[in-house]
């Protein structure tokens, strides 16, 4: 078998971006910074054995509000966006499958540039939220909470139309699955008035998780994309799996689910890279849950039997 994926090379990325998230209380700044040096205590990349390692430094973490836009940190996230962008694209190798490890969501902003400034892409957005809301309706202003609405256009200009490739992905070209937060009615108003298709997780469930995968890699090839990219938020897991995040919901995938829908799309030659966010190791102090999580990552993207 094969020690690589589709025998293809694979590089990480590593952006430790925590602006994106507004920090609890308790908290001198969100945890999620340290994710890929955790990753790697964890013997993720060594069992990646990667081509090569990237890493992108991250600004300090702040906590600036602005009161026109509604939003945090959208100055210092548009800026390193842009860096992310140029990092990428320089070193880029379309025979080469990526791993990108956040940092918090709003890294989607960058790797979405730099996928539009490379050709038309889907998105794959598995989450446990939508993140799909106009900054109006966001209690925080935090821009991990809305990723998915600016990198279709929707939000504040700095964000959504940076050196003016408004939209980064086009609706029509995403599939958002996953989200358990379906008791606000505003909230899932907002996604299900847009032209993106959407599975909540109970909707997921229904169609089925590698269906689900398999209706979006034909969509892929109906519209004649250049390729896709995969986001992965860790709270899509069930919460007794994964409650090392900054925002749980009780009900999520387990990692039979995970497989099931992730592996026909890593294993896709169409499949620029998968993007992993939020596991905070403040969360998880002794890796009881971390452990579990890098060893079942590894069986998808090496494609390992159980």
């Amino acid at each position: 078998m094969s020690k690589f994926i589709m025998n293809r090379d694979i590089n990480i990325f590593e952006f430790p971006l925590n602006l994106g998230l507004t920090k609890k209380e308790h908290e001198i700044e969100p945890g999620v910074r340290k994710l890929p040096d955790w990753l790697r205590k964890f013997d993720f990349h060594k069992q990646i054995d990667p081509k090569n390692i990237f890493t992108l430094e991250a600004p300090p973490y702040t906590m600036d509000f602005d009161e026109e836009t509604r939003v945090r940190n959208a100055d210092g996230i548009a800026g390193y966006a842009r860096k992310q962008a140029e990092f990428i694209l320089r070193n880029y190798n379309k025979n080469i499958f990526n791993i990108i490890l956040g940092g918090d969501c709003s890294i989607l902003i960058g790797n979405a540039v730099a996928l539009k400034k490379l050709g038309k892409f889907g998105l794959f957005y598995l989450d446990g939220h939508t993140d799909f809301i106009p900054p109006q309706l966001s209690e925080s202003g935090g821009i991990a909470g809305m990723d998915l609405a600016i990198v279709s256009g929707i939000g504040p200009e700095a964000l959504t139309n940076i050196d003016g490739l408004n939209p980064y992905f086009s609706e029509e070209n995403i599939f958002c699955c996953g989200n358990a937060e379906t008791d606000d009615e505003e909230y899932v108003h907002q996604i299900i008035n847009s032209s993106i298709h959407y599975y909540d997780l109970e909707g997921l469930r229904k169609n089925g998780f590698r269906k689900t995968a398999e209706n979006f890699l034909d969509m892929i090839s109906e519209r004649e994309l250049d390729g896709f990219f995969i986001h992965f938020d860790v709270d899509a897991l069930k919460d007794e799996i994964m409650p090392a995040v900054d925002s749980r919901m009780a009900d999520g995938l387990s990692y039979k689910d995970l497989k099931e829908i992730l592996t026909p799309l890593i294993h896709h030659p169409e499949c620029m890279g998968i993007e992993i966010t939020i596991l905070d190791p403040d969360y998880d102090k002794n890796g009881t849950y971390t452990r579990p999580f890098v060893e079942n990552l590894i069986q998808i993207i090496r494609n390992k039997e159980d």
